[in-house]
């Protein structure tokens, strides 16, 4: 299959080296990083989606999304399939899929799910909206760079699915920092916490997959001085996303909305640019309850 990849930053390189590793014809376009081996370079990101079967993008978020869209769409062949890898708001996606089917073509907003390592070890989980059509086009290349791959409805319907997925993981990941730093102040020992909370109601993904205390449990972006898998103004982005997708359809989120805001401060005002999402511990280690 001929693909078009454009976007291929942290997460969009691997997974274009991916497609190229099982035999597809990859040609990619990005503003600022390097093609990955085997990925044949264009000149712009319309010389990469033209003549293309399929046409996948990595994006920054729904502007430039857009932008893009608006330069490969005209030029893509009737039939072809713009499958959209980027998370952004809902509203982006729909605008997007609405364009591509206009001019013929078959659309899948596909968010992803797993990280870096997701990428690229090829085990992402992919949240897709738009037709059976589309969507029976994308599955082959999902199944190359994911494990899983869901279809969760119309266009805008993965999108949906990833700012839910990914408000739930913010607020749990404030959660389980806050209780080991409840915990260390209480004396007990982080192992023993551990031990206890993955096997108790308290579990989940944050404490037993990706746990934020270093040396306890699975390895994890905390055992690497909190280098991020999954960064903390992204994690911003998508709660930002959840909190835009919730007033626009009158959801009330007071939990995501306090997990905008404390990320908004960690990232903007406390030095946590640049650090996974998980280095809300250390955050939560040097402070007091009446610190502002």
């Amino acid at each position: 299959m001929k693909i078009g990849f454009i976007g291929l930053g942290n997460m969009g390189a691997p997974m274009a080296a991916n497609l190229v590793a099982a035999g597809h014809e990859v040609t990619g376009f990005d503003l600022a990083a390097p093609c990955p081996e085997g990925v044949t370079a264009a000149a712009s990101a319309a010389d990469a989606a033209r003549g293309a079967d399929v046409v996948v993008t990595m994006l920054p978020n729904g502007a430039i999304l857009r932008a893009v869209a608006d330069e490969i769409v005209p030029v893509m062949d009737k039939g072809a399939a713009f499958v959209d890898c980027s998370t952004v708001d809902v509203e982006s996606a729909r605008e997007v899929a609405q364009m591509a089917e206009a001019s013929g073509l078959l659309a899948v907003d596909a968010p992803v799910s797993g990280g870096i390592g997701g990428a690229a070890s090829g085990t992402l989980t992919f949240m897709a909206g738009g037709s059976e059509e589309a969507f029976a086009k994308a599955l082959p290349l999902f199944e190359i760079m994911g494990q899983k791959a869901v279809h969760c409805g119309e266009a805008g319907a993965g999108q949906s699915a990833k700012i839910c997925n990914n408000m739930i993981l913010g607020v749990t990941m404030i959660a389980t920092c806050e209780a080991f730093a409840l915990a260390d102040k209480l004396g007990l020992d982080r192992q023993k916490m551990f031990d206890v909370v993955s096997t108790s109601s308290g579990s989940s993904w944050t404490m037993n997959a990706y746990c934020p205390a270093p040396g306890v449990g699975p390895k994890s972006p905390a055992d690497n001085g909190y280098k991020p898998g999954f960064a903390s103004e992204l994690m911003l982005k998508d709660l930002g996303l959840s909190q835009e997708a919730a007033e626009a359809v009158d959801a009330d989120t007071p939990m995501g909305r306090a997990a905008l805001e404390l990320y908004r401060r960690f990232v903007e005002a406390e030095g946590g640019r640049g650090t996974d999402f998980s280095a809300m511990l250390p955050r939560f280690e040097t402070r007091g309850r009446s610190d502002d």
